[in-house]
């Protein structure tokens, strides 16, 4: 490419502020009519140029003409010239004299062609070196835009933009400037509230938009230097959040039955310095949403295993605050399951340590002291449980889910992690569904899970006529089910507190358990309990059909003492069913409590006179 005609115009954007280059004589009149006599020779592209303006301001192009040691030198090769080409047409116009602007578009190339070439005082006053410096010092460097600028057009420069340290003063420059606007605008938009006496602050950060368009690189040290002056954690925060929606915006999602190693190179550099810039400079305003995102980004570029931990450390911290969708994130393995479980375990395992800590075993096993009720740990291990039983409903029907992972889950929260197990009892009942090919001994295993004192009345009806749950689970049930009615029939707990609403159930070994909330309103305990003496009524009436079926075998055989055995012991059940039909009536109210119990009283002094009547009477309150 020569240089005979006069283009005095640069091709990019220009700035009236800017200096030109202009000379009293101009070199390009001079050498208008001269033949060139050097090829110099860039990046595979050829400049036919004049030896003397290059050696008149370039010390490099001087050396390189001296150490030839020939006077008819015609072809001079730059290598590793920065900015290549586009650099040394720049340098090879301010060496003829031509007329342009330095601009923010291309100071960066000017200085670093400038100090590949030695332009220095040495060999021309005002050289470009010189020229380049002023307009940093006094126009870029002084202004955040600008210096944006001029960093973001310092790519595929080094390492000379290293080495003359335009890098390290333009990142300082953002920094600084960016925590002057930042104290400037709180201030301008400084509004007092005379009615409250509140301050409200409403900040323009409009170079969070504006840093995405830099290179991960020169990101993270503008991110080091603005925390190092002082800028607030809440706008870095948002910062780091725009740069990852922007930059890795095009990494697509990989499925479960996608095959071979992931390309992406660049995505996985990005990923692993944010996580790594979030460590470092200790930012934690970012959202538990976006942490969860930095996972699944990071698990689908399989960035490395220390970034992995620390994004499941900082989710672990929150994770009472998290999701269900947060939480089912979907496997890269062909061989496994569906969603990521030992990512989960990893996250829960996290959380209960931050738990540990909180709680420095202030909390007792049971998990209803009266200080740990009331406890933000508890109060956050207990949303977690909930969280984990709908995570472990949704995870059930997968039919790849190893049963070892899916206990491990269940047993990794502790029991007062739950006050009531309906959710558990729900998952397990999913899981054995979807996978019937279970053994006995495994579905006995997995069963064990369930505490069975903390199952609802619904819970604890539906189990009771579930054919998936092995006969010793049923049996569970319905043995604490009965404990349960027994402890209702009496009227007290295991404290001897009459008060149903603030009644414990109690285990074997006289320790309150978890099942029912001590904050339980007596209205929803009457219901409950209402619910419990009608099951049991329907299964005396079961009872009774036996009994009476007994009964009418035994008159056909004509054993006349076993069928008076058999009606002692229906009368001796109906008895007791009375006295059950007379518990029901403690949900009316006290004038009828008081009504039955007199018309309770004169029947049953009828009923010691005419037997068969009150057979006949209690037959038909089944009817």
């Amino acid at each position: 490419m020569g240089m005979g005609s006069d283009n005095a115009a640069f091709p990019f954007a220009t700035t009236t502020t800017s200096p030109r280059f202009c000379n009293p004589i101009s070199h390009r009149r001079i050498f208008s009519d001269v033949a060139e006599d050097v090829t110099v020779s860039v990046d595979g592209q050829s400049f036919l140029l004049h030896k003397f303006p290059l050696v008149s301001r370039c010390g490099r192009v001087r050396k390189m003409v001296v150490d030839s040691k020939d006077p008819d030198l015609l072809k001079l090769e730059l290598v590793n010239v920065p900015g290549g080409a586009f650099a040394f047409e720049l340098a090879a116009k301010f060496c003829y004299g031509s007329n342009f602007e330095i601009t923010t578009a291309n100071v960066a190339h000017l200085r670093c062609i400038a100090e590949y070439l030695e332009m220095t005082e040495d060999y021309q006053v005002e050289n470009l070196i010189f020229r380049t410096e002023t307009y940093l010092n006094e126009i870029v460097l002084k202004n955040l835009d600008k210096s944006l600028e001029v960093l973001c057009k310092c790519d595929g420069l080094d390492p000379i933009v290293e080495e003359v340290g335009l890098v390290d003063r333009c990142v300082d420059a953002i920094a600084m400037n960016a925590s002057k606007e930042q104290l400037v605008s709180g201030l301008a938009h400084l509004e007092c509230n005379v009615g409250s006496g509140k301050l409200h602050t409403h900040p323009q950060d409009w170079w969070i938009e504006d840093l995405s368009a830099l290179r991960i690189d020169h990101y993270r040290r503008v991110i080091a230097a603005m925390r190092r002056n002082g800028v607030r954690p809440e706008s870095i925060g948002t910062s780091i959040t725009h740069y990852a929606q922007i930059s890795l915006k095009g990494v697509e999602r990989r499925h479960v039955w996608d095959s071979g190693p992931f390309v992406g190179d660049d995505q996985r550099m990005i990923v692993e310095t944010l996580i790594d810039l979030l460590a470092t400079e200790n930012i934690t305003t970012v959202t538990l949403s976006f942490m969860f995102g930095m996972l699944r980004m990071a698990i689908e570029v399989d960035a490395s295993l220390d970034c992995r931990i620390e994004v499941e450390k900082r989710i672990g911290l929150q994770l009472e605050m998290a999701s269900l969708d947060d939480l089912l994130i979907p496997s890269t393995q062909t061989s496994d399951s569906m969603f990521d479980v030992d990512t989960v375990h990893r996250i829960l395992v996290n959380f209960l340590q931050r738990i540990d800590e909180d709680d420095s075993g202030e909390l007792s096993p049971c998990g209803y002291d009266s200080d740990g009720m009331k406890s933000p740990s508890h109060s956050s291990i207990l949303k977690v449980g909930r969280l984990m039983d709908g995570y472990l409903a949704e995870i059930a029907p997968d039919p790849y889910l190893k049963l070892q992972k899916f206990m491990a889950l269940i047993e990794l929260l502790p029991d007062y992690a739950r006050i009531v197990d309906d959710g558990l009892y729900r998952a397990i009942d999913i899981y054995l569904k979807a996978h019937p090919s279970l053994t006995e001994s495994e579905c006995k295993k997995l069963c064990k899970l369930i505490d069975c004192q903390k199952l609802s009345g619904d819970a604890s009806s539906h189990a009771a006529q579930n054919d998936r749950l092995p006969i010793q689970m049923v049996v569970r049930v319905l043995y604490f089910e009965q404990l349960r009615l027994k402890t209702s029939f009496s009227g007290g707990g295991c404290g001897g507190d009459g008060g149903v609403s603030q009644r414990f159930m109690c285990s074997s070994s006289g320790v309150p358990s978890s099942c029912v909330s001590p904050q339980r309103d007596n209205y929803a305990s009457l219901r409950r309990e209402n619910r419990e003496l009608k099951l049991e009524i329907s299964r005396m009436r079961v009872r009774l059909t036996e009994l009476e079926r007994e009964q009418g075998l035994m008159k056909q055989q004509g054993i006349r003492g076993d069928v008076r055995h058999g009606e002692m012991n229906g009368r001796a059940f109906l008895a007791s069913l009375s006295r059950g039909f007379g518990r029901i009536t403690m949900f009316g109210g006290p004038e009828k409590r008081s009504r039955k119990k007199s018309s309770r009283s004169s029947q049953g002094s009828e009923a010691k006179n005419n037997p068969s009547r009150r057979r006949h009477k209690a037959s038909f309150a089944y009817d």
